[in-house]
């Protein structure tokens, strides 16, 4: 399996999983996924470009820039609030506050945008 399927397959997996998160109102661990989601699409954009290993960060502004997809401002206000999610439900100082965060409406609306960006990604690889 080349890296590129690699982190296709695994964005897809944690995809479906968000989705089943959802389904049962985890909100919190639904949008930490779908930050995985994400993070692993620009993964696969970066190892198709590079033929390399992606850089080992979570940070999906950076990967955008590694990956050489162009993003509007909105893209990356959107691509910052998302970084958010990875890093807010891993410390215990800051998983609380996240987790009162997640309401149905907040993660409906970041997790229906996370979906939008996903399938915009992966048009963007066929071009």
């Amino acid at each position: 399996m080349s890296q590129v399927d690699y982190w296709l397959t695994s964005a897809e997996h944690d995809l479906d999983a968000a989705q089943g998160l959802w389904q049962i109102k985890k909100f919190d661990w639904c949008l930490f996924l779908g930050h995985l989601v994400l993070e692993k699409t620009f993964k696969a954009i970066c190892a198709k470009k590079h033929d390399e290993t992606p850089p080992r960060t979570h940070n999906l502004l950076l990967l955008a820039e590694k990956s050489g997809i162009v993003l509007d401002n909105n893209q990356k206000l959107f691509l910052e609030k998302v970084n958010d999610f990875n890093m807010e439900s891993r410390y215990p100082d800051e998983k609380l506050s996240f987790y009162k965060l997640c309401t149905e409406t907040f993660t409906r609306e970041y997790f229906d945008k996370i979906k939008e960006f996903y399938s915009w990604l992966r048009q963007e690889m066929k071009l």
